[in-house]
Parts: C-alpha cells; structure tokens; sequence
C-alpha cells in the first residue's frame, strides 16, 4: 500500500483537516519533535488504497541569514551586505528540529500533498518543505506526478472536501516573490541598520533604543507618522466667523439655521452680515425638498477593512487583531484571514455560512428574516484574485471564544450578515430660509427602513429631530441672529486605522505584513501609541525621518518601496525575472547607502540638538582598567559604560540591573567588575566590562560574563563556581551565585533554570573535591547555629548537590524571572557533560549527569 504524505501550516490545522477528511476515524501520536502531531488513516488516493499521514509545520521552516563573519557586527562593513555577503537558509526554529522530523515522516511516501496557507508566504512554506522532504520520498517511475497542491480558504467539510477533489500544483512564481522579499529586507535593512546603530550609540547616550533600525517598509511608515506630526507643529490657528439664527416655529420649538457662507476670516465683515440680518425679525421660506436617500450596505470583509475597524472601534491593535483572527480561522470559526478581496465569487455559498448564524441569540431574528424573505446579493467589490472575503464559517459565543475573540468574531461576524441585507433606506428633508439679504438652511433625516443598520447599529443615521412642514413663502419668527467667533485646530495625530489606510493607498507591506510593520515602529521607540490608539512620533523618530529625508527623501518616502512591490508582484506573476529584479534593487539601494554613509553629517546636526553626548549621560559606576577613571554607566537602552577619557563605550547585559560589585577587580585587566541581576527571584553574575566586549580566550564569546570565563585561577570564574551540567539545557553549567547569601541560589549560565538552596546558611563555597558518584563539584556549607537544618546540631556539611540526600531536601529548582540574549544555548564547550575538563587547576575530570540526577532535582521542580 501506497503512502501519502500531508503537510498542514500548524499542528491544529493539520488535525481537523484530518479529522474531516478521515471522518473521524484516524489515529494519532506526537512526531519526533515534541509539537508536531502525526494523524494517520486509510482512504483513496489517484483511484488506489493509500494510507494517508497529515502532519504540519509551524510556520515557515527555514529562515534566511548571512553566513559566517557577516553576521558580526564588528568585523564587516555594513556596504558588504548588499552583494558580497553570501546568504544561506537557515531551520526557522532549530529547537523543533523541523528538517529532520519532515524527512522522518516523509521517508518512504509515494506522494505529497501540501495543504499550506493559500498565499504567497504558503507557497514560499510549500517549497520549504519539497527541499526537506523529496530526497527522502520513493522515487517516481514513468513521469507519474507525486506533489500536489490543497487550495481552500475555510476548515469546513465542504471546502476540505472540495479541496482534495481538485489538487493543483505549488506556485513557484509566488515563491519567489517571497524569496526575493526576504533577501531585500535581509540586505538592505541590516547594512543601514547596522550602519546608524554604530554611528550614533557611539555618541548618544540618551537614545533610549537599543537598535536604530531601518526598514524598507518599515521607515516610510514611521514617515507617515513624523509628516503628520510636522503638519501638526507646523498649524497656525486661525480666527474665523459664522452667523447662527434660531426660528421659532411654534410655542415650544425652534430651528437652529446654518449660514449658507459657511464662515469668514474677516470679523468686518462678519459683522456687516450680522447688522443686515440681526434686525429682521421674520425668516421667509425660499425652498423645501424632501428626498429619498439610501446608505449603502458594507462592501464584503477584507484584512485591511478588519485592521481598520479592529483598532479604531475595537481598541485592538493591528499585530493583536490579526493574532486573534489567524486563531478563529484554525478553529474553524472564519474564513482565511489573509485576503485583499471584497467582491464574493458568483457561485460562493452565501446562504450556508448565514444558516450557520439561524439559531444565535444575537442575532436569530435578522438572519431568519433575510433566509425567509431571501438575501440581497452583495455589493461587487474588488477581485483580487487570492481567496474570498473574509466570512463566519460556524457559529459561536463569547463564553465560547472568549471576550477578545469574540469581539472581532462579532464584528466579523455582523458585518457578513449586513453585506447580504439591505440598504438603509432614509428621508432627507431641507429648508432654505432668507433673512434680509443671507440665506440660512437646516436639514432633518427620518429613517425609513434600516435595513443593514440594524445589524450594524453604530452605522444608524442618528436620529434627527423632524422638520415642520411648510412651503415657499411662508415665514418664521426670527428669535435670535447672533455671530460666533471660532478657531480653525489642527489635524490630530494618525490613528492606527488612517495609517493602515495610508499603507494600503501607498502600496507599503503586503494585507500580512501591514500590522508587523506597524508594531516595529512601536517596538524600536519610534512612536507611542496614545489614547484612542493613535500614534505620536518620539524625539528619535521625528530625528530620524528629518534625517532621512535631509539627506535622501526617497529612503522615506512611500513610491520607491511602492514600485519595489509592484516589482516583486510582477515576479509572482511570472513576468519578471526573479534575479533581475533582486539585482537591480540592491544595486539601488547600495548607492543609496554610499550616499548616505558619505552624507550622515547632515542627520548628525539633527542629533544633536535632541540627544546629549556619551560623555554628558550616565552616572559614574566602576573603574576603566585603562587610567583607572570612573566610567559611566548609561542606563537608556542598550545599558552600557562609556570612558570619556579613554573614548570606550562597553556593552552591558540587556534587561537587568548593573551595580558595582565589591570594588572587585579582573586580574587580567585591572577593570572593576560589575554585577548584572535579572531580580531578587531570578539570577545573578559579576561580569568584567573589558572581557565581556573583548573575550580573552578563544573558548569564550563576546557578552559572556564571569560565569561563563574559563580562567583558570580567577575566584569570580566557571573554574572556581561551576558545579556541574544543567537539569535542562545540555550546553549549560551550574554556577553557584556567591553574592546570593543568605538566600543562595545556583543558576545555569546558559538558559534560565536557578536552584534556590541552603537559605539561611552562613557560608557556601565550591570545593575542589568532586562526587564520587556524579563527578559534579562538592559544595562546603557552613549553616547557622540557630537555624541549621542538619541532623544533630551540626552547622557544617559537605556534600554533592545532585546524590547528597541532605542536600536534595534543600534545593529548590525554578525559572529565572527573566531571560535575555545572553543566557544563550547552542553548542557548549564542554568535552564531557558539566564542567569542561581541566577547568579548575585541579585536573578533575568532567561532571557527568548521573541517572538519577533529573529525579533528584524534579521533585523540587515549581
């Protein structure tokens, strides 16, 4: 029997398309990778029995990166980037192991059917996995097809049904649009990222960003930001006049009119106005009408529409909405999420999905009204040709959902039903009036039928007050005729829902990519989100922007990403050339960079004036070793210390706190060390400035601290405080945190695992002893009389932390409250398990994890 693979986007996408398909009858068990599930059935497949496998990714399974020394920051020029540098795909999550658990899986099929996410990105994920899992199919004989490809855009029966009834073939075009995407974002955002990130946190300390980062889609967002925020500063109220008159139309009513001028700017003149009405005392009828008029129902639900309403009447930002949608489409709840259509195809389905909503308690009535007296076809919108507007696919409720799911379900869900209900059907009646020589008028609307505004009550024609019935000729008592002086006031500052409009209008970023770019501006400091989720520019945003277009508008402004998209979609269309289009944009844009690398004087100026020198900035903290001077330690982001004598700056540790530690000094350079603590519950270590920015053995890397430093003979090192191989991570070393008496802890210099123990002990030291059992380092406790644990009244033990049983009555394992860059996996530089061979000056050999070690230690586990 014939093997059929199938590969779904996430693991919950690959089960119930799995469950639909096999109709229930499938077994499951978990893949080699922990996250992935593997559901497998029998079934038909090309007219033969096959059995089928459904497994998925989780997202995109490789990632593009520099090779090498390119991605260090310091031993490249950044204008390399552009064309030299050779880029390499890289596992997307190398902790999922993905490559080796498709090739397992797919070891020995005969067929593959990719059932990805419908888009470009989907068909980008498509060839991901082709590359990983072909080598390892059985051979095809005679030019027999084995790769086949599921369109679908909702996890209903019907659609995963229809889906595998007609099987395509992936989009390589598409594909390669993503490709080329990605290696442009790659090259050009980390030459000029890296480019202005040196340059001015090498001379500002007050930043307050630890990355000045640069974005082909991302800059001329923030651009719009900063233009309107100039337009704001730049506004100059003016003072203005208009002319209200009130009218009496009975006893106990009265119209307000409007002036038909409007306004004026000349208070003169206003005034003359005003002195040839205000003695009038009667308000002749010039004209009536009364006509009938219709709102239109909404256009069918796209992603850009979604973002808009999400953030503007949901208080949900775009990267948060989108998160929320992605999660109703995998359960099944809406349609595919990701689509620029608002038009529904002819032979779409319409009632189905409204059936669906028949029996909800919200809205029954309406839905069962529009099936009995038939829906009206929606309005045609645009055919973008990628899947069908977004819809309601099964019915839910908040306890369901959720409250913020069920937000966006219901707006989702309110909107479908109002694009197949009727208009809004209203009265719009208006007066002209004359007083003396100006013309006045007022307006009033009466609703006839709501039609989709009962559905959608916030888009209702407010409710007016009615107009008296009257003819030309007749008159009303003028009450009052009075001239009002006002302001003209500035635009505010754009919301998140006029950005995404502006992103859309301009061609910035893809219906995917709008609500990332528009959280990196939020994340890199270059705006903040306000009340009614608008966005303010900050100093170094506003700077930037100035800069940018100081020196080259076109890195800022919408059109030259705008014609890059267009480039890139004509790529996905099979009618440009992938290489092509890549080579020439970076070409581009690699003499823009020359340009403005030759050029950055002209942003400098603009720095300046906003951002104070390294010199000015910080407190002083510890000594250089160099001239013995205090340095500076400069808590904005990224935390650093800066020498002004000696003109150095010294990366820090990200996300902590730095203070002095004991006046204590590094024996190979003389600098006082510090100590970097993620809290009282988390983990701390000393660390020299010098040796964490310049490693002083090869074995060691740039940001390692002391607990990290293979030294021989220094008292702060891994040497002296390492105790053995973590319980969790497989390159990582316990080291004892001499400065957390009385409460002491023992923390994994690489991941985030701490082990509280000993509380209360007066001493504990690392002895050059080692277990006999484990191999692991022998800790020398020393407790307090009056509240030592210890059999008997002693007050000293010596014992192994992993076999010891007095000890393991007293550890206590947990996560670090945080967990940074610096505590990083990967490949150790352990020869054994534990701690390196020949480490301490002792000779012992490497600690290695006893059977029993992970049951001594998980009984503590919180």
């Amino acid at each position: 029997m014939k093997t059929v693979l199938m590969v779904a986007e996430k693991p919950s996408l690959a089960q119930s398309i799995a469950k639909i398909l096999s109709r229930g009858s499938m077994s499951s068990h978990k893949g080699l990778n922990g996250t992935c599930s593997v559901h497998e059935y029998t079934g038909t497949f090309a007219g033969q029995a096959v059995r089928f496998k459904m497994t998925s990714v989780c997202g995109h399974v490789m990632t593009l990166d520099f090779l090498g020394k390119y991605n260090k920051w310091d031993k490249v020029d950044p204008a390399e980037l552009f064309s030299q540098a050779p880029t390499e795909k890289k596992e997307a999550n190398p902790k999922l192991n993905m490559v080796k658990f498709l090739q397992v899986e797919g070891r020995g099929c005969d067929y593959i059917v990719l059932w990805l996410d419908c888009d470009k990105e989907g068909e980008n994920i498509c060839f991901e996995v082709l590359d990983a899992v072909l080598p390892v199919m059985n051979q095809a004989h005679g030019g027999e097809k084995t790769v086949f490809r599921a369109r679908f855009s909702s996890i209903t029966d019907t659609d995963i049904c229809n889906a595998m009834a007609r099987l395509g073939e992936p989009d390589h075009n598409e594909a390669l649009s993503v490709d080329a995407r990605q290696e442009l974002d790659l090259r050009i955002g980390c030459a000029f990222t890296r480019f202005q990130t040196k340059y001015f946190q090498g001379k500002y300390g007050n930043l307050d960003s630890s990355l000045i980062s640069f974005g082909p889609c991302q800059t001329p967002t923030l651009g719009f930001c900063v233009e309107r925020h100039d337009k704001i500063q730049s506004f100059k109220p003016e003072t203005y006049w208009v002319l209200q008159a009130k009218v009496n139309t009975d006893k106990d009513r009265s119209l307000l009119l409007d002036w038909d001028r409007v306004r004026v700017f000349d208070r003169e003149i206003a005034q003359m106005f005003l002195n040839m009405t205000k003695l009038e005392k009667e308000a002749q009828v010039e004209a009536t009408s009364r006509k009938e008029k219709a709102k239109q129902r909404p256009l069918a639900l796209n992603t850009v529409e979604m973002l808009r309403v999400a953030s503007s009447s949901l208080g949900m930002g775009p990267q948060h909405a989108m998160q929320t949608a992605e999660r109703l489409y995998t359960q099944g709840y809406i349609s595919y999420p990701r689509t620029e259509t608002t038009h529904y195809p002819e032979n779409f389905d319409l009632k189905g999905p409204l059936r669906q909503q028949a029996n909800h308690p919200a809205w029954a009535d309406t839905v069962k009204r529009l099936l009995a007296e038939g829906i009206n076809r929606p309005r045609k919108g645009h055919d973008a040709g990628d899947h069908p507007p977004i819809t309601p696919m099964r019915s839910a409720t908040e306890a369901e959902l959720g409250s913020e799911a069920w937000r966006l379900y219901e707006y989702i869900t309110r909107h479908f039903i109002a694009t197949v209900s009727y208009d809004c059907k209203y009265l719009q009646s208006s007066i002209s009036f004359r007083i003396g020589p100006e013309h006045f008028c007022c307006t009033g609307k009466t609703v006839i039928s709501p039609g989709f505004t009962e559905i959608m009550p916030w888009q209702s024609v407010p409710l007016e007050e009615s107009l008296p019935t009257c003819q030309r000729g007749d008159t009303f008592a003028v009450s009052e005729v009075k001239m009002l002086e006002k302001q003209t006031s500035p635009p505010d500052y754009l919301t998140e829902a006029e950005l995404i409009t502006l992103m859309e209008k301009h061609g910035i970023g893809t219906d995917a990519s709008i609500p990332v770019h528009i959280n990196n501006i939020c994340q890199r400091n270059y705006v903040v989100v306000e009340s009614g989720r608008r966005l303010k520019p900050t100093n170094l945003g506003i700077v930037l922007v100035h800069g940018y277009y100081k020196i080259d508008a076109e890195l800022v402004l919408p059109t030259i990403r705008s014609a890059v998209e267009k480039q890139l979609n004509l790529i996905a269309q099979g009618k440009a050339d992938y290489r092509q289009v890549l080579g020439h944009t970076l070409d581009v844009f690699k003499r823009k960079f020359h340009y403005f690398v030759d050029s950055i004087a002209g942003m400098d100026e603009l720095m300046e004036v906003s951002f104070s020198p390294l010199a000015a900035t910080g407190k002083p903290l510890s000594r250089c070793g160099k001239c013995h001077r205090f340095m500076k330690y400069i808590q904005a982001k990224p935390s650093r210390l800066h020498c002004s004598h000696c003109d150095e700056t010294y990366t820090l540790p990200q996300n902590g706190t730095i203070k002095l530690y004991k006046e204590l000094r590094c024996p190979l350079d003389d600098f006082e060390l510090v100590l970097w603590s993620s809290g009282s519950r988390g983990k701390s270590y000393p660390l020299c400035p010098y040796c964490s920015n310049h490693p002083p053995f090869r074995d060691m890397k740039k940001g390692m601290g002391c607990n990290e430093c293979t030294h021989p003979t220094c008292q702060h090192s891994l040497s002296m405080l390492g105790i053995g191989q973590c319980v969790e991570c497989e390159s990582g070393v316990l080291v004892l945190d001499p400065t957390s008496g009385p409460k002491w802890k023992v923390a994994c210099n690489k991941c985030n695992v701490v082990a509280h123990c000993f509380e209360n002990a007066h001493r504990v030291r690392v002895s050059a002893d080692t277990c006999s059992a484990c191999e692991a380092a022998l800790l020398d406790v020393d407790f307090n009389k009056a509240k030592s644990p210890l059999p008997g009244d002693e007050t000293q033990h010596t014992g192994c932390v992993f076999c010891d049983p007095i000890f393991q009555e007293l550890v206590e394992l947990k996560h670090a409250a945080s967990c940074h860059p610096m505590h990083r996996g990967g490949p150790g530089r352990r020869q054994g398990r534990g701690r390196a061979r020949g480490r301490r000056p002792t000779g012992k050999p490497s600690a290695r994890r006893p059977k029993d070690k992970m049951s001594a230690l998980a009984a503590y586990f919180v």
